[in-house]
């Protein structure tokens, strides 16, 4: 079995965790391969005699399941290496929070046993496409989480126009709107006040940010909706995101979107559950008083 190590940056806090990783993938026997720009940040960290190779690539990246290490940012910075796929990935986290990076790192042992064995359950994440313009941002036009629309702190607000299935939906007015997945409703649409979608819901929402009508509210749409997205006003451009990944354009342009055709396969432990994970992360029910 071949098991592929991804991230980005790394806290020499973690070392001893990232120790026991190596040795556990070591002693089940588990080859390993390393994302290059990432070797440097663990290298210390890497036992005596454990054997390891690399990759940099969707194009060169082979194994049989990915662990991003990090944080849910961590996560949304793999997918453009495991792409169409299939291959699972299982976050390990190594900050606080994580809803995508559920794994505790002090849960390294059992996590490599279930996966090795096989042990473990597997979440369908949906994933938008940004069908036009083409090569924003190369080959890599999915996002995870979400895709916004925002104005330059510098600028005016914007008036975005949006369709659904090329039926007018409204015109927004303020800092911007995002449309968000089912897995995104739990990143940015939920601090501007969307609601929290779970993962096997067929849905997007579209969230608006600031706007200067508090009659707007957030909109859930069907997933196998295309939408179109246009930037008028003053302005000449506006900041387009998709997850971690941000550029200028031109308001000329316009935004065509829809579901990708395939998902991020999201491993999960037995008995780990969505609403579980939200409840935990999001501290409902808990009381500083008891």
């Amino acid at each position: 079995m071949t098991i592929a190590l991804f991230g980005k940056s790394f806290s020499p806090e973690n070392g001893a965790y990232m120790r026991q990783l190596f040795m556990h993938l070591h002693e089940n026997q588990v080859d390993i391969v390393i994302y290059k720009p990432f070797f440097s940040c663990i290298e210390p960290y890497i036992p005596f005699g454990v054997k390891y190779g690399f990759f940099e690539s969707h194009s060169d990246l082979n194994a049989h399941l990915l662990f991003s290490i990090g944080g849910d940012g961590t996560i949304l910075d793999a997918v453009p290496l495991v792409l169409d796929s299939g291959m699972p990935v299982a976050g390990i986290n190594m900050g606080r929070l994580g809803f995508l990076s559920s794994l505790s790192k002090t849960e390294i042992e059992k996590a490599v046993k279930c996966v090795v064995s096989g042990d473990y359950n597997v979440e369908q994440r949906t994933l938008l496409e940004l069908v036009s313009p083409e090569n924003v941002f190369g080959d890599v036009r999915y996002a995870l989480n979400e895709l916004n629309v925002i104005r330059n702190p510098e600028h005016s607000l914007l008036a975005i126009k949006v369709f659904v299935d090329e039926v007018y939906l409204n015109t927004y007015w303020g800092d911007g709107i995002l449309l968000a997945t089912p897995t995104g409703s739990t990143a940015y649409s939920l601090s501007a006040g969307g609601p929290i979608i779970a993962p096997n819901a067929k849905n997007f929402v579209i969230t608006p940010i600031a706007t200067h009508n508090l009659t707007v509210r957030p909109v859930v749409i069907p997933d196998d909706s295309e939408i179109s997205i246009q930037v008028e006003g003053r302005e000449k451009k506006f900041v387009f995101s998709m997850d971690s990944r941000t550029c200028a354009l031109d308001t000329s342009v316009q935004l065509k979107v829809r579901k990708a055709g395939f998902c991020l396969n999201l491993v999960r432990m037995e008995g780990e559950d969505f609403f579980g994970t939200i409840r935990n992360k999001l501290m409902w029910g808990k009381d500083n008083r008891n």
